[in-house]
């Protein structure tokens, strides 16, 4: 535990006029109050040493025996104790100089304790990281977060915050806050709903995102907005999304283009990289990668880059193969890819097994590969196959022997989305650097799609973004065909933020959503006050929105987000430190003017 504040201001007073990570042997033999928690003690018969916390670090305390008061208290003393110490800095000897702390060359010889909260039992230890489960550390969450790495990380995120503040801030961007009661929305999430007890049987809604009130900013003349934005989403937690609400960087531009908007995030995000973290960019300005391209090349628009394998297309070289599962799937629409493993074509059968089983997971009917060997090609599929269709694809593809190929074929979404998970999964198989951030755009992305189940048109994405062609392209070209101005960031493997261009003209809009089959009517009554808006004087416009909790997640090597949130909700979106969602008193529900109708529980079967 070798750390302490970069830069601390102290605040002098009766508790304290030093902080414990910071004393050092200048400090030689001169007087100092510490305050803090009791880390470890350990009782060396004739000496009591008490390593005291607080939050810049450790110093170690030594009562001698001969101070017979203060070692009756320090013998009481319970770990995590809270204590207010007074005493004289020395130098240790050389011998015992610990390089593990901060403040490890000296000691403080105790003349007075006193004891401000004297604690209990700790339901899991802090000083030791030892295996905790996860339902016990969100009880007492307020004890875990005195834990060195989670401590750590909300330090480290309170100043990721500040410097992204000043950095804006430096670019002209004007911090303005948004309200957290508003309207429901039709589109996106699922809201959280609060009643509102002046308006029976009205509800305000926990804002998904500022978005409407960030495009209203840019009307409003205010060039540049940003704020760390809190957004509520009624949705199922995962690994990477933590379940009810989170943290955004939103931000919103006027009178730019998507090249601004990149220039923008890209150097800050260096900048926050560079000097608040020990890892690397691999590559800047960041690659933009078309939504195509991607689907095509690694099945995923979240692609992790520092996986070194890429899907190819061989779909034209089955182009009439008599093996019918490949030639049918060469029609439009449909593809057949390819993914190979340079030298594991000789890995066990238990090896081919275990990706078949995740191929079925994925979606696919099984998984067809090809082992190239020396005594010839084997595997599944190779009896389906000529000797000029071997020996055609191992050209194509490059391969050699001891190499293995694994094959998708149908659909192209369905397709790409099957062999990018298999790229996923064989990525295990490469040593990733932790230290490397692969960050790229994806861009391009449809604006429309056709919605198999309605037999329709619909959005892809977002549906305010600015098509590509403006009015032009709407109504000259397929409605699949055309692509927006709207763009994902990612970065190994995650998707920070999706963000656009925004469609700022309103007879655009009303022709956009006329194609995904909405009457103009129908946009006035659910996006009416953004048509006046945009009616009365609106700028070219864009924006993203990237979040906060998962750049921390990132930048702090954690794997899961409630590692970087201070009190977060638990995967059934409970707070199991403050008893949340609980009942309310029908006194409450009674002036919301609200009646409680539970689903019934279903009968027992005999």
């Amino acid at each position: 535990m070798k750390k302490a504040a970069e830069s601390t201001q102290i605040l002098k007073n009766r508790f304290r006029s030093d902080y414990c990570g910071l004393l050092s042997p200048e400090r030689e033999h001169g007087s100092v109050r510490l305050a803090g928690w009791v880390h470890r003690k350990r009782d060396h018969g004739g000496l009591i040493f008490i390593d005291l916390r607080d939050h810049t670090g450790l110093s170690q305390l030594v009562i001698q025996p001969e101070q017979q008061e203060l070692f009756a208290i320090a013998e009481q003393l319970h770990i995590e104790s809270v204590i207010c110490v007074e005493g004289v800095v020395v130098r240790r000897a050389p011998g015992a100089i610990n390089p593990r702390l901060a403040s490890g060359e000296i000691e403080v010889v105790l003349s007075q304790i006193s004891v401000e909260s004297n604690a209990q039992t700790l339901p899991f230890p802090v000083a030791d990281e030892v295996q905790t489960s996860e339902e016990l550390r969100l009880k007492y969450r307020f004890i875990d977060l005195r834990r060195e790495k989670i401590h750590e990380n909300i330090i480290f995120r309170s100043r990721l915050t500040a410097a992204m503040r000043r950095y804006l801030e430096a670019k002209d961007f004007i911090e303005i806050q948004t309200p957290i009661l508003t309207s429901s929305s039709p589109e996106g999430a699922r809201d959280f709903l609060v009643p509102s007890r002046l308006h029976p049987g009205k509800f305000y809604a926990l804002p998904q995102a500022p978005q409407q009130f960030k495009q209203l900013l840019m009307v409003s003349g205010f060039p540049r907005y940003f704020q760390i934005a809190p957004c509520f989403r009624d949705e199922d937690a995962r690994a990477d999304r933590s379940p009810g609400e989170f943290y955004q960087l939103d931000m919103e531009m006027a009178f730019i283009e998507q090249d601004d908007l990149f220039s923008i995030l890209e150097g800050m995000i260096e900048h926050l990289t560079t000097t608040m973290s020990h890892k690397r960019i691999t590559r800047f300005p960041f690659p933009r990668i078309s939504y195509k391209e991607v689907m095509n090349r690694f099945g995923t628009d979240k692609p992790d880059l520092r996986i070194p394998l890429e899907i190819s297309d061989v779909t034209p070289l089955f182009v009439g193969s008599a093996f019918k599962v490949f030639a049918n799937s060469t029609v439009e629409g449909s593809c057949v890819k390819a993914l190979v493993l340079k030298g594991r074509g000789n890995e066990s059968r238990l090896f081919y097994d275990k990706a078949e089983k995740r191929a079925k997971e994925l979606g696919s009917g099984g998984l067809a590969y090809i082992q190239f060997k020396e005594e010839g090609p084997k595997g599944p599929v190779v009896k389906f196959l000529s000797e000029a269709d071997l020996s055609t694809l191992k050209s194509h593809l490059a391969l050699e022997n001891g190499d293995v190929v694994f094959f998708g074929a149908g659909k192209w979404a369905a397709t790409c989305k099957i062999m990018g998970g298999m790229r996923t999964y064989f990525g295990d198989l490469f040593s990733l650097d932790k230290d490397e951030l692969s960050f790229c755009w994806i861009v391009d992305f449809p604006m429309f799609e056709y919605n198999e189940e309605a037999k329709k048109i619909d959005f892809s994405h977002n549906p305010f973004s600015m098509p590509q062609g403006e009015m032009e392209a709407l109504e000259t070209m397929s409605p699949l065909d055309i692509l927006a101005y709207q763009y994902d960031i990612v970065c190994n493997g995650i998707e920070l933020s999706s963000g656009a261009i925004r469609n700022h003209k309103p007879e655009i809009m009303y022709k956009a959503f006329g194609i995904a089959g909405y009457s103009r009517e129908e946009v006035d009554l659910r996006f009416g006050h953004m048509i006046e808006a945009f009616k009365l004087g609106a700028p070219p416009h864009g924006g993203i929105a990237p979040g906060l909790d998962r750049m921390v997640m990132i930048l702090c090597d954690e794997q899961n987000i409630r590692e970087v949130i201070a009190f977060p909700m638990n995967q059934q979106a409970q707070d199991l430190m403050m008893g949340s969602p609980s009942a309310v008193t029908p006194v409450q529900l009674k002036e919301l003017s609200l009646q409680i109708d539970l689903p019934k529980k279903a009968e027992p079967k005999p």
